[in-house]
């Protein structure tokens, strides 16, 4: 049976994020993620985690400015010792949390950069965090994203994404992978999960088009439940998906997934 996590930086956007907690409780989710917990104490994120019962499944690495338009730092080599800054924030926050897993998204490659020494600042990158997260036996995961929605994302595909990580040569780097970003991309969802599943250590999914919940678009959610079922994925899936309407009346897909 699958164990779904509510993504609060896309759902009950109308609420500041600490109101989110409880919002995601009640419509029945028992683990939350985001993107960012940096603007809020750990205390704060502790009291709503344990007043709604919630696990924290997964949170990012700091992304730099995202307002300016950055998706991640770990390609860009004069931002290093920031970027190692921010594992040690991580690390902080994830610690405290209870959560086990923080997803690096890669960065967008600046006009005329040298791809191979965004390469190469990627790879040291990786090996150090992923290195760092595994004394506090936390683990470290890359998204692959599609550039229809983040034009000139540096990691893009699944089989980049595995490459990367025989390269980092660290047992604590493993794939996040994005159904809607894969679909949008590569497509062969259920052979790709199921011929790479020990690498795999989260899910998030959206369908396509328009990135809203399973059943408005053209992925066949029930079948992809099933197999996942079927192949012995254990882990959660995140609802990282813009709601049609509301969060709520967009729930009817999951209904056959409460135990």
């Amino acid at each position: 049976m699958p164990k779904f996590s509510a993504n609060l930086t896309f759902l009950y956007t109308d609420l500041p994020l600490l109101d989110r907690f409880a919002a995601a409780r009640k419509s029945g989710f028992t683990g939350v993620e985001y993107m960012s917990p940096y603007e809020e104490t750990k205390s704060d994120l502790i009291a709503r985690l344990s007043d709604n019962g919630l696990t924290q499944v997964l949170h990012n690495l700091p992304v730099g400015d995202w307002a300016a338009g950055e998706r991640g730092i770990a390609i860009l080599p004069g931002r290093v010792e920031e970027f190692r800054r921010g594992v040690a924030k991580a690390i902080d926050y994830a610690s405290a949390l209870g959560c086990g897993q923080v997803n690096c998204l890669v960065g967008v490659a600046p006009k005329g950069a040298d791809a191979k020494e965004l390469h190469r600042t990627l790879v040291a990158n990786l090996a150090f965090a992923a290195g760092e997260l595994a004394k506090a036996k936390i683990k470290l995961l890359i998204e692959p994203c599609n550039t229809r929605d983040i034009p000139g994302f540096f990691l893009t595909r699944t089989d980049q994404a595995l490459r990367l990580i025989d390269e980092v040569g660290s047992d604590n780097l493993f794939v996040q992978y994005d159904i809607y970003h894969a679909q949008v991309m590569e497509g062969d969802l259920a052979r790709t999960v199921e011929a790479n599943l020990p690498r795999i250590a989260h899910i998030q999914l959206a369908d396509n088009p328009g990135r809203h919940e399973p059943g408005t678009g053209e992925i066949n959610y029930p079948f992809l439940f099933g197999h996942l079922d079927k192949i012995g994925y254990a882990g959660w899936i995140g609802c990282e998906y813009r709601p049609l309407t509301t969060v709520d009346a967009g729930l009817g897909w999951m209904k056959a997934y409460r135990s």
